[in-house]
């Protein structure tokens, strides 16, 4: 960039050369030329202070999980599967329109299935990512499902139109979901800041328990490194077995 400046100033005095320029025009041009140089440099060594103090933060890596460690997750209120005294807790962080989180439902769910109600209890919370302008809304809107008894179907038609998130398509998916829908519109004006509080209180306890993304899981409070059937099927019986040994 520098040497274009230099050829704009060489090339502007050459035709004020041919316009027979006066003393005072060509020291003008010349001072304008060192401000312009000058700029330059320092905007040039700005740049490589910002890079440098990026550098570090750009090559720093995420703390490493502890598998092991067991949180304690207060689930009072959440949205579950199986019954409330189940002995296996899976808690779940997910965003309505995360991709990955859909692709984990089956799993879960085939997890529940295998194991029943009476030892598994699947318990969602919510964790919307700032950039899925849809996932907070949809968070907001299910919990009105929930109040009707239908948060897992209406959890299912919101998965399945994930791509669709607006608000003026929830009500057509409460209606799809089976809820009563004039009841639905009414909660939802009624109670949006409840909801959106509820939202965001699951959101904070997930970044306190370690949550950066989703969907995030543990069981019986640890962290769950394999989401797969299988993975997830050896930590339960690790823990049903380790409850056995222990009552």
């Amino acid at each position: 960039m520098k040497r274009s400046i230099v050829a704009l100033g060489a090339s502007l005095a050459f035709a004020l050369g041919a316009c027979q320029p006066t003393n005072q025009q060509l020291e003008d041009l010349a001072k304008q030329q060192d401000e312009i140089l000058a700029k330059l440099t320092s905007l040039e060594a700005n740049q490589k202070k910002l890079l440098a103090s990026a550098a570090p933060a750009a090559r720093r890596k995420p703390p490493k999980e502890d598998y092991n460690k067991v949180y304690e997750i207060d689930i009072a209120g959440s949205p579950f599967l199986g019954k409330p005294d189940a002995p296996v807790v899976i808690v779940e962080w997910s965003d309505f329109q995360c991709p990955y989180c859909a692709r984990a439902t089956p799993p879960l769910k085939e997890v529940q299935k295998k194991y029943g109600d009476d030892k598994v209890k699947l318990v969602f919370k919510h964790f919307p990512l700032s950039f899925h302008k849809g996932a907070k809304p949809a968070a907001i809107a299910s919990l009105a499902a929930a109040d009707q008894g239908k948060f897992w179907e209406f959890h299912d038609v919101l998965f399945k139109n994930q791509r669709a998130l607006d608000a003026s398509k929830m009500n057509g998916y409460a209606a799809e979901a089976g809820l009563d829908v004039e009841q639905f519109k009414q909660d939802m004006t009624a109670n949006q800041t409840k909801y959106a509080k509820a939202v965001d209180a699951d959101f904070r306890q997930g970044q306190s328990v370690g949550v950066r993304g989703t969907p995030t899981l543990y069981i019986g409070g640890k962290r769950v490194a394999n989401r797969t059937v299988q993975g997830m099927s050896k930590m339960i019986d690790t823990l049903l077995k380790e409850q056995a040994a222990g009552s």
